[in-house]
Order: C-alpha cells, then sequence, then structure tokens
C-alpha cells in the first residue's frame, strides 16, 4: 500500500492547484495524489505556520515537506529555508511551487527525515509530522531536532489532539529544556521545544 511517506506512492499521477491567503500573503501551490494534503491546505499545517516563530535571521528546515505549503509561507519571513522529503513526488511538486511562488531563498532535497541535511544546523525545523509512518519516526524527527539546531533554535511541530499528541509532548519534555505551546484550535496543538 501507498502512503505519502513512501519514496514512490504508487497511486497515479493527478494534480490540483489550490490557492491560499497565510500569513498576508497569497500563494499558489500545486497539490498532487500521493502527496500529504492533495487538493486541499490541510488544517494543522495552516495553524501551525500561521503560530510558527519565525524571524528574518533565521535558517528553517521545512522537516517532510510535501508539496511545500511550510516551506514556502516561511520563505516570506526568514532568510533561508531547506525543504526536505522521503517522497520523490513531493520533491518535484515542491520544487515546481517555489517556482511558481517565485521564492528565491529555499531548496528542495529528497532523503528521509534528517539525511539529506548532513551537519546542517538550524535556526528552527518546522514539520507537520507523518503520524501514520509511526511511533518510531516520530521519535526520530524529534531526539534528532537537537542535533540539528544552533543553541535556542526550536523544533515546531504541530500534532492532532487525538493522534499522539501525549506522545510527542512527552517526547518534547524528555528531549528539550522547554517546551511550549504555541497554539491550539480544530483537534489540534502546535508545539515548539527549545535546544
Amino acid at each position: 500500500m501507498s502512503h505519502y511517506y513512501s519514496k514512490n506512492p504508487s497511486v497515479p499521477l493527478r494534480t490540483k492547484i489550490i490557492e491560499v491567503v497565510v500569513r498576508g500573503h497569497h500563494f499558489k501551490f500545486i497539490t498532487a495524489s500521493g502527496v500529504f494534503s492533495f487538493g486541499k491546505f490541510d488544517k494543522g499545517t495552516r495553524l501551525l505556520i500561521e503560530n510558527a516563530v519565525l524571524d528574518e535571521s533565521f535558517r528553517v528546515l521545512d522537516l517532510g515537506c510535501g508539496y511545500g505549503a511550510i516551506g514556502i509561507v516561511a520563505s516570506h519571513f526568514v532568510k533561508y529555508v531547506l525543504m526536505t522529503d522521503i517522497n520523490i513526488r513531493a520533491v518535484q511538486i515542491a520544487k515546481k511551487n517555489l517556482k511558481i511562488n517565485n521564492v528565491k531563498n529555499a531548496e528542495v532535497r529528497w532523503g528521509n527525515l534528517y539525511e539529506p541535511v548532513r551537519n546542517e544546523k538550524f535556526h528552527s525545523i518546522i514539520t507537520n509530522p507523518p503520524v501514520h509512518a509511526g511511533k518510531e519516526v516520530l521519535r526520530e524527527i524529534v531526539i534528532n531536532a537537537p542535533k540539528h539546531l544552533y543553541d535556542g533554535g526550536l523544533l515546531q511541530l504541530v500534532i492532532r489532539t487525538n493522534q499522539g499528541a501525549k506522545y510527542i509532548k512527552g517526547l518534547m519534555d524528555e528531549t528539550f529544556s522547554e517546551v511550549r505551546e504555541l497554539a491550539k484550535g480544530g483537534g489540534y496543538r502546535v508545539y515548539a521545544g527549545i535546544a
């Protein structure tokens, strides 16, 4: 069975263009079958990016970028964004979305979790993690984040309240010196862990 966190989605490629306004900016996104949130702007993603801590000096990692929504919105508010995904189709679509949104301060790389970032560090890692990929994937995202964050850097993520919020919050409490709830609503919570 094919999932959006698969390397090669087996579902036939279909695309749909959506337009959204986020943080006061208009965006156009190509979405694709076999990539998370086909045909829509996910509610959890919106809550995350609307409440994320962003600064013009930041280097940001959009981990598991999908079609690129988080990274492309963030690129309007930060110095640089690196977007990564294990899904080859997602990487291809995210690259197209960089072009159609005229983003010059971001790039997309293919690879699993932190593999594509080598020893690079960021001011923030922002992710809507693939909950259905399993607890081990969620654990890897959280416990390995500090290796890729500058001192005081942030892991910012969104999680469904009824799909692993307690588990993620517990992992973050073990991993980070401080964890804040940045937002909640619509069955989602946004957390920030401070390295």
